[in-house]
């Protein structure tokens, strides 16, 4: 075996040995840019996940506890956000601005309920823009964290070809830079791969609850158009 294979064999076997430290050394200053720039996107949609999880749970639990309340009512027409003390719901919301709309009409003669389902519609689009609010940052971490692995990854193997002008085409030289660019590309995974999952996990979440409340919103609009003669 020749010296020069040896020295190839050599290097890859120092380069199998070593880790992802000493990858992200081995990166130029775009590719420890990219890496940083994936890790704060990571961060905040970590943190984003989080709170729409907590958000959604939340306004479930109190869904439910109103809509028990709501339906113990003896008539429709007993609502009064007075009754309702402590942390509201979504499902309070619909009710609130339904009922006023279903009074300001009553008050000329009879409930118009044109009037009371545009209230409802209003205050459903309010609701779930509010459901999926900010989901779209997830989204677009989701599309974009790829890409921007990529441009670390081909910026490096850029930086690693452009020795190949001083000189340094063999292996030794080649390796340390290629594996330092491919680590951005990984990094990127590892971020947009897991967030893909939680995205559409409560992506599903937010529009079951919104179909609940679309539900909700139907029972509410019948129940006062049946119960305004009462």
């Amino acid at each position: 075996m020749s010296v020069g294979n040896s020295l190839d064999v050599l290097s890859l076997e120092l380069l199998a040995d070593s880790g992802l430290i000493d990858y992200f050394i081995d990166s130029n200053m775009a590719g420890k840019g990219v890496i940083f720039l994936l890790g704060i996107m990571n961060c905040y949609a970590l943190s984003l996940m989080w709170s729409k999880y907590q958000e959604l749970k939340k306004a479930a639990v109190n869904n439910a506890r109103d809509e028990k309340r709501i339906n113990d009512l003896p008539s429709i027409y007993d609502y009064d956000d007075a009754l309702f003390a402590g942390e509201g719901s979504p499902y309070l919301v619909l009710c609130s601005r339904a009922m006023e709309a279903a009074r300001r009409t009553k008050s000329t003669g009879e409930v118009r309920m044109n009037y009371v389902e545009n209230a409802i519609r209003r205050a459903l689009a309010e609701v779930g823009d509010r459901y999926e609010g900010k989901m779209y940052w997830l989204a677009t971490i989701v599309a974009g964290a790829p890409f921007v692995g990529l441009l670390g990854t081909v910026w490096g193997v850029m930086d690693a070809f452009g020795t190949m002008e001083s000189g340094g085409a063999t292996i030794e030289h080649l390796a340390p830079g290629v594996s330092g660019a491919l680590l951005t590309t990984v990094a990127a995974l590892c971020v947009a791969i897991p967030i893909v999952f939680a995205y559409n996990g409560l992506l599903g979440k937010a529009r079951g609850e919104m179909t609940k409340l679309e539900n909700f919103a139907s029972n509410l609009a019948d129940r006062i158009e049946l119960e305004k003669n009462a």
